[in-house]
């Protein structure tokens, strides 16, 4: 093994290690995540550098002809494609681009190695003919996408399992072939999980689309800008919305006449203080009564319902001296005694009856 192929393989290893602390981070908007993505581009980016120095792959090559730890290295432009629709904060549209294009190197390379089938060829092509509008599911049928997406997830299910099965076998066994059947099932799992993630970044970009433009730059702000700046230090300002502000400098004197005509321009400034003094209020209406007078008044207007709690169970003493009172009460229960004794417990339910 070259000094090279060693520096790719401690460069590889220190990318990988990268790309799954990423996956332990809370959040994808924090300056140490999003630093942290930043470093792990660059070195899955000299990794290819590197590989392309070795001449790692050529197309002359057969699958065969490739060293079982070579096979793993197919996937950077996988992993570097999916770095890229991570980024935030930047151009979003030019991410896009750079992940279909690491997206589509990773599936070319495959191809070169017949490593991606016909089912997934045919998708490579339909991908090439209109990136932006990529669609697994080619047809409008909704029952036809809904019979491809049941058997896209199927497949994505069975390359999981036998991916986790040559795992396992890898883990207690350091035979090559063993080695070389996990690489190739891990870049069969990539090839489906592309083909998704190009799917997405297409409904991505019809989403960026309907965006409105950014407004252009005016060139008024910069002047309005200079026009809020007072001039030189003696409290002049052209703007005419100031406490002191006049249209002229300079001008003095009695602001109307003997018949109450202006002499000058003036700018009445009650009212204007007023709305600027409310500028800063808070935008909520503040309470003119503590809770104490708004329950008050709710008692006064019936709002609230007194009663309830275990001393409304409490019967009141009878008031012997009330004999209508007493009577009404005696009248009441023999009513009641008259209705239990003809319609005894049980009357109404003839459900149960045999």
């Amino acid at each position: 093994m070259t000094d090279q192929s060693t520096s790719l393989g401690s460069l590889f290893v220190s990318s990988e290690n990268k790309r799954r602390k990423l996956d332990q981070l809370p959040s994808a908007n924090t300056p140490e995540y999003q630093d942290l993505l930043e470093a792990a581009i660059s070195e899955y980016t000299e990794c290819l550098k590197v590989a392309d120095r070795v001449s790692l792959f050529s197309p002359n090559e057969t699958l065969d002809d490739v060293s079982t730890n070579d096979i793993q290295y197919f996937l950077i432009s996988f992993y570097l494609a999916a770095l890229y629709t991570r980024r935030s904060g930047g151009d979003r549209k030019e991410d896009l681009r750079q992940a279909q294009s690491w997206y589509m190197s990773f599936l070319k390379q495959l191809d070169s190695y017949d490593l991606l089938g016909k089912d997934n060829f045919t998708l490579l092509e339909r991908f090439q003919e209109a990136p932006d509008k990529f669609s697994i599911v080619s047809s409008s049928d909704p029952a036809a996408r809904r019979e491809t997406k049941i058997r896209r997830f199927k497949e994505e299910k069975d390359l999981k399992q036998r991916l986790e099965y040559w795992k396992s076998k890898s883990a207690s066994s350091q035979h090559d072939e063993i080695a070389r059947h996990l690489y190739i099932q891990q870049n069969a799992l990539a090839v489906h999980e592309t083909f998704q993630a190009l799917e997405s970044i297409a409904q991505e970009f019809h989403i960026l689309s309907l965006a409105p433009p950014p407004p252009p730059p005016s060139a008024n702000a910069t002047t309005l800008d200079s026009r809020d700046r007072t001039r030189g230090g003696d409290g002049y300002s052209d703007r005419l919305d100031g406490a002191g502000s006049h249209l002229s400098a300079g001008l003095k004197g009695p602001l109307l006449d003997s018949k109450g005509r202006p002499m000058r321009p003036f700018t009445l400034l009650d009212k204007r203080q007023q709305l600027q003094q409310g500028v800063f209020r808070p935008d909520h209406s503040l309470p003119t009564m503590t809770i104490d007078e708004y329950l008050e008044e709710e008692r006064r207007r019936g709002g609230i319902i007194e009663g309830g709690g275990p001393q409304s169970g409490l019967r009141p003493e009878p008031d012997e001296d009330d004999i209508e009172k007493a009577d009404a009460e005696t009248l009441k229960a023999r009513a009641w005694d008259d209705f239990k004794d003809e319609n005894p417990r049980g009357a109404g339910n003839t459900l149960n009856r045999g």
